[in-house]
């Protein structure tokens, strides 16, 4: 019963959040649409409407074949024995920035890989291995771990030494010199990664926990 009750309170909240991101997305089309009649440029409207929904279902029928494309890779890394090797090689780093997880847990391996595959650029093979590491670190309780908190804020600076996928989408789309990004990028990750480095670590002393 309990299990029931927190199931049904976690669908109300979704359902209140999603209810916003509706009335959001309602006014801001409204808006637009009100915005070409009184300027006459409704047509324009109607047909950035038309534009734009063919550019979505394109982008997630690709977006589904890159996820399922990483996804096997992972799967194949994983029975080949690669992500046990990765986290092994990435085990210091992993104790320093985890210290709460023992040295077997299963999240260690997605963990590496998504790090691995963040400081490459290649965002999609990261997600996968994200959301795998989440589920491994969930604990039985509501509220998310300090590991999994961590985690999280990690992802966000993203390190990249190489940003691939970024690289990719500049020569896509005609870019003179797609490889301009890579020092501003190096840059500019390096400064998040440490500022998300030093505030995990500031909280853990905050919290009374040993480096």
């Amino acid at each position: 019963m309990p299990d029931f009750v927190r199931l049904r309170e976690y669908i109300r909240r979704s359902g209140r959040k999603t209810a916003l991101l509706n009335y959001l997305w309602s006014f801001m089309i409204l808006a637009g649409l009100f915005w070409g009649m009184v300027t006459g440029s409704l047509e324009g409207v109607t047909q950035g409407l038309l534009d734009s929904a063919k550019d979505a279902v394109t982008l997630g029928l690709t977006m589904l074949g890159i996820m399922s494309f990483w996804s096997g890779i992972l799967e194949v890394g994983n029975r080949a024995g690669v992500l046990d090797w990765l986290s092994g090689k990435m085990a210091p780093v992993l104790h320093f920035l985890f210290p709460d997880l023992p040295g077997d847990h299963p999240a260690l391996k997605p963990i590496a890989v998504n790090m691995t595959a963040n400081m490459l650029g290649l965002g999609m093979a990261a997600t996968p291995a994200g959301l795998e590491a989440m589920k491994k670190m969930k604990t039985a309780g509501e509220r998310a771990t300090d590991s999994m908190c961590t985690f999280l804020i990690l992802n966000i600076s993203s390190l990249q030494l190489v940003p691939i996928t970024m690289v990719a989408y500049r020569a896509q789309y005609g870019s003179e010199n797609p490889m301009a990004v890579l020092g501003p990028a190096l840059a500019a990750t390096a400064c998040s990664t440490l500022a998300a480095v030093v505030f995990c670590k500031a909280m853990d002393v905050w919290r009374g926990k040993n480096l």
